[in-house]
């Protein structure tokens, strides 16, 4: 990754240079107030990533890991630090260019397939191209129907959610998420309602749509074996985002 030389406290230092990393996040923070309690559920975040890159971060409940992956999708506003994609700072745009930019760049993966239960496979491919920018809304049942083959499912494109298998609404879930064709890619514990088989089947998925498709990738999850096949490996702890050593 490209870095760059500050001071800090009159000792140089390197940092990621916001102008050649793809993802940068610097000194993201987000706290909460409970009560009379100050929560700092992310506490100084730093992290760059370049195009096409694979990384995992690891973390027990509550570490953080969902916070963050949130901020990085700019779902989630941070109480201080920046986020900049491309060179451009993320959170120095209003909510309506936020949502642009969310449409147009990212997908998210969330926890649970999370597919509307009265829409067929090809349905809930479709929804979130309501939202897309312009350029990217022609040839969209087209596009639905490639990436259900795409993921192994041409067969179930008018199935609904209760015909498919916990795997297969899985993996209708990444094709949704492809749907906008994002350069990010955010997975949030995707694989934790999974069986061992059905676990390694879409994880195999995730590694093909990072290498077919050169989509930059982030995973989350509490498995730290999964967490090991990613290319760079993080881990939060009480807020606070480390890399894990090679």
């Amino acid at each position: 990754m490209a870095l760059k030389s500050v001071e800090a406290g009159g000792t140089a230092r390197k940092e990621p240079d916001t102008k050649m990393s793809q993802v940068v996040v610097k000194d993201l923070r987000k706290s909460f107030k409970i009560d009379d309690m100050q929560i700092t559920a992310v506490d100084d975040a730093n992290l760059a990533m370049e195009k096409g890159e694979f990384i995992s971060i690891v973390g027990h409940s509550g570490s953080g890991k969902t916070t963050l992956l949130s901020m990085m999708g700019a779902i989630v506003r941070p109480t201080s630090g920046n986020l900049y994609f491309e060179g451009r700072d993320i959170f120095s745009l209003n909510d309506d260019s936020l949502s642009e930019y969310r449409a147009a760049k990212i997908g998210y993966i969330f926890q649970f397939a999370s597919l509307i239960p009265v829409l067929t496979a090809k349905e809930n491919l479709l929804l979130p191209t309501i939202f897309a920018p312009n350029g990217k809304q022609s040839g969209t049942e087209k596009r639905a129907l490639d990436y259900l083959e795409f993921v192994g499912l041409k067969d179930k494109i008018n199935a609904y959610p209760y015909q498919l298998s916990g795997g297969q609404q899985r993996r209708v879930a990444i094709a949704r998420a492809l749907m906008n064709n994002p350069e990010l890619l955010l997975a949030d514990e995707p694989t934790g309602d999974l069986d061992e088989q059905t676990e390694a089947e879409v994880m195999e998925f995730f590694r093909k749509v990072n290498r077919d498709m050169k989509i930059t990738f982030v995973l989350v999850t509490h498995n730290t074996a999964l967490a090991e096949t990613a290319g760079r490996r993080f881990r939060m702890s009480g807020g606070k985002l480390s890399e894990a050593s090679a």
